[in-house]
């Protein structure tokens, strides 16, 4: 039985061998195997060597769009690498950036379809760099949106890629621009400006509705290139972002709420410090009427939705719900299985423990609430500042903008689904 049992496994592994053998000389040739329709040969090679692409961008005020756009290059590979442009490219070909190199990188860092990200990268693909691209970090495609990228002398930025037919274009999120949501503070501080009597409760609702009394009467917002947003929330994009996949049954869930405004690189590193507490990461983001009414009737400048998904798209976070409730409750923390109540030093307001509804009452009185050292000192208002600061350059920066995306409205047509 010993020798049958010997002879059989002698027998198997030079079939084996065979095989490999066989294998390897047609895969030199670069055709599939006797038997391996090319389809499948195919997926074969590509768990080989993974398809790799880049896309690069300035990454300024970064938005759901910006996630949307590395979400759809993501799938377009294997493997994403993103290139974040210098300061100095941004100054030259748009204007001063809202946010610093080292803001925008922890903020492209943290997307959770980014594998890898390359700092001070050029605003163009020039020939030297594509060949970097290719030869040095093993990229097979560049990507980029549908809506044109024009250097200052008016030629595509994409031009030398687009030649070498290594260029694929993706659909570029609608709704959404650093334009628009830098144009979005500069009206704010217009209308403020004007009327403190005036009715502001409403100024986020026509942001989110898509009009604005400087538009429909023709005023100043429309000359400065303030668009408001066209953004129109579907259920397929709430899944594309979301994870797919809840909590174990012993998970530690840890959970931490916020309005979550302009979404910048303060509330990333508050929710890197909160996930590494925790199994799984539950967010809320309180709904538009809360903010309005904690924070001042100009807030908040990204409505409900788009604050969401900007959240889903960091890397840190597993679940968001979305218009949480401003108080914690017993029954919410019995809902999600909530183990940890945190909160971070550097918020909009740390007043909350002095208020007489402290939001946190019943986590604290069950001794699951934590406060957690904010390792940034940056909130929404302080994004707001460096607007208002510097508004005039950055009037001027949206009125060169203003023409491109009519433009790109005009003649504007349809891109398929992704």
């Amino acid at each position: 039985m010993n020798k049958i049992s010997s002879t059989s496994l002698i027998g198997g592994a030079v079939v084996v061998a065979m095989a490999i053998g066989l294998y390897l000389g047609v895969a030199k040739r670069g055709l599939p195997p006797e038997g391996l329709g090319m389809g499948l040969w195919r997926k074969i090679k590509r768990k080989k060597k993974p398809l790799r692409v880049y896309m690069d961008g300035c990454f300024d005020m970064m938005h759901y769009g910006h996630c949307n756009a590395l979400r759809q290059a993501r799938a377009v590979g294997d493997q994403l690498v993103v290139g974040v442009v210098s300061d100095a490219e941004i100054i030259a070909n748009k204007g001063p950036p809202v946010t610093p190199m080292h803001e925008r990188m922890i903020m492209v860092k943290a997307v959770k379809w980014v594998d890898e990200v390359i700092s001070d990268a050029p605003y163009a693909i020039t020939e030297d760099f594509m060949k970097k691209l290719f030869d040095e970090y093993k990229m097979d495609y560049i990507i980029h949106g549908d809506d044109p990228c024009v250097l200052p002398d008016g030629t595509d930025a994409y031009a030398v890629a687009k030649k070498a037919g290594r260029f694929k274009q993706i659909k570029r999120t609608e709704g959404i621009s650093s334009t628009d949501i830098v144009g979005r503070m500069l009206l704010c501080v217009r209308e403020r400006s004007v009327s403190d009597s005036h009715n502001h409760s409403s100024l986020q609702r026509q942001f989110s509705h898509g009009h604005s009394q400087k538009f429909e009467d023709g005023g100043s917002g429309s000359r400065s290139g303030t668009r408001v947003s066209h953004f129109l929330p579907t259920s397929r994009r709430i899944v594309q972002f979301s994870n797919g996949k809840g909590p174990g049954p012993n998970a530690h869930i840890v959970y931490i709420d916020g309005a979550f405004d302009l979404f910048h690189a303060g509330h990333v590193e508050i929710l890197r410090v909160a996930r590494e507490l925790g199994d799984f990461l539950l967010v809320g983001t309180h709904n538009d009427q809360t903010i309005s009414a904690k924070r001042g009737t100009h807030r908040p400048i990204m409505n409900l939705h788009e604050r969401s998904l900007s959240v889903l798209a960091c890397r840190y976070v597993d679940e968001v719900i979305i218009g949480a409730p401003w108080e914690v409750s017993k029954d919410m923390i019995t809902t999600f299985n909530i183990s940890l109540v945190v909160h971070g030093t550097v918020a909009e307001s740390s007043d909350f423990q002095k208020e007489k509804d402290n939001p946190y009452d019943v986590p604290i009185s069950m001794g699951i609430f934590k406060v957690l050292e904010s390792p940034l000192d940056i909130t929404t208002t302080t994004i707001i500042k460096r607007i208002v600061a510097n508004h005039k350059a950055y009037q001027k920066r949206n009125e060169k903008k203003v023409a491109s995306e009519k433009r790109y409205y005009d003649d504007k047509t349809y891109v398929s689904s992704d």
